[in-house]
């Protein structure tokens, strides 16, 4: 079994918001919705590495909308550097990022964002890098 996507919520028609979030700071792919759910409004943010679907959030419209303060995705990336070049990144776009619990999840590095609806956001590190690589399917 796989986890296919992720779904956060956000108010109806503040898609710039979600994509200067998800795309812009968090640097993930918008993807276009299917057909059949385009009137629904969201917009939906993949991360693509070598050809394979890593991560994909979906924004989509909640009425009444009431943001997720502790339920939240969370992505991994390869090393603390990766980590902190991202964090920075999500600041400098003027979204909140903490580091309060950076050092509480045993074997990571991690930071919790906001977006711009005030939902959480995780992204973590491995403490050494070849914890994230022994845990991926080798390449053939």
């Amino acid at each position: 079994m796989r986890l296919h996507h992720v779904q956060v919520s956000m108010p109806r028609g503040e898609e710039e918001l979600a994509r200067r979030f998800y795309r812009d700071a968090l640097d993930l792919e918008e993807v276009e919705k299917p057909p059949s759910l385009r009137g629904r409004g969201g917009c939906w943010f993949r991360c693509i590495r070598d050809g394979v679907v890593e991560a994909e959030i979906h924004v989509g419209v909640d009425d009444p909308f009431v943001p997720a303060k502790k339920a939240h995705p969370a992505l991994v990336v390869d090393d603390v550097a990766e980590l902190d070049a991202l964090a920075t990144r999500i600041e400098a776009a003027g979204f909140e990022v903490s580091r309060a619990e950076r050092d509480t999840f045993e074997g990571h590095v991690r930071f919790h964002a906001r977006d711009g609806f005030g939902n959480r956001v995780e992204v973590l590190a491995p403490r050494t890098p070849h914890v994230l690589r022994t845990a991926r399917p080798p390449v053939s």
